[in-house]
């Protein structure tokens, strides 16, 4: 007797409550790390006077282990957590999303194949990168208010409110809280990559069961992510660019393009300055997508006991 390996077990909203839970409880786990590797990513120095001429206004962070001193030095413990609420809105209502129409999609498609057949690697790619696009359309201006929040110095704190006033009350207006859709809707890749990848290594690896164990599911989820992250870094960077204020050598002109953040990048510190904060960039993703698989898993399960 067959059965329908590759359709969801939960309704759409189902997955997509499970997706946000899950999304919740690992961003507020590893929240320092998300602090941390924005702060490096949005720091454009290479030179060493570049370093002296702005320690007195902004500090410098040379490593993940030297920007949490740094941060908990100038803004104490806290300073770890600045822009928590308005990042644990934006991950609870992009997994939301994403994981809505990821798994209507994904239904639609198999249940249209005359053999149930689980969606080949292309397929998944397509699926996740159409679901993707459909959520970063709905909540980036979460994603531009955080960034602001988590870049801002100690002497320039404020709420998620008034920071997204900040923001359209510049040049850019109300369009200001899209800034980065671009570059957002071509990192679709990112998760897109990651949910295909994990889709496939469950068929490869535990023929596609449903039931998945606790360590199972982490480690599908670990290793999706860090495949993801590595092909797409250089756009990590440039997104953190183009929301955050402009750095003080460009006069506090914003940036227009993700390709103009890139060439900034490059001319000033190289084709390795679009890898930077990978490390942190790394760690976060690899335990998140972890954490977040695996309570979305447990939330399946009991959800159908």
């Amino acid at each position: 007797m067959s059965r329908k390996p590759n359709l969801e077990l939960l309704p759409p909203w189902g997955s997509a409550v499970a997706g946000a839970t899950g999304a919740i409880l690992a961003n507020a786990a590893v929240y320092p790390l998300d602090i941390v590797k924005t702060r490096l990513q949005v720091q454009v120095k290479s030179k060493p006077e570049d370093i002296l001429s702005t320690v007195d206004s902004e500090p410098y962070y040379t490593s993940t282990s030297d920007a949490i001193a740094k941060i908990i030095s100038e803004e104490g413990l806290g300073g770890l957590y600045s822009g928590i609420h308005g990042s644990l809105i934006g991950v609870a209502s992009t997994n939301f999303a994403y994981f809505y129409w990821y798994t209507t999609l994904r239904n639609l498609y198999t249940s249209s194949q005359k053999n149930m057949r689980p969606p080949s690697a292309s397929a998944e790619l397509a699926l996740g990168a159409l679901a993707g696009a459909i959520a970063q359309i709905f909540t980036i201006p979460v994603s531009v208010v955080t960034t602001r929040q988590q870049t801002q110095s100690k002497g320039q704190k404020k709420g998620l409110f008034e920071t997204g006033k900040e923001v359209i009350e510049s040049e850019d207006g109300y369009s200001g809280l899209w800034r980065g859709l671009r570059a957002s809707l071509v990192l679709v890749v990112n998760p897109a990559i990651t949910y295909g990848a994990y889709q496939r290594l469950n068929n490869l690896l535990f023929q596609g069961k449903s039931r998945l164990r606790p360590w199972e599911s982490f480690f599908l989820g670990a290793v999706s992510k860090a495949c993801a992250t590595v092909l797409t870094q250089p756009l990590i960077v440039a997104k953190v660019g183009l929301q955050s204020k402009p750095p003080p050598s460009r006069g506090d002109r914003p940036f227009q393009t993700f390709i103009e953040v890139m060439r900034y990048i490059v001319q000033r510190e190289g084709l390795l300055g679009l890898f930077k904060g990978i490390g942190p960039q790394i760690m976060k993703g690899v335990i998140v997508q972890g954490l977040l698989m695996m309570t979305k898993d447990r939330c399946v399960k009991v959800a159908q006991n």
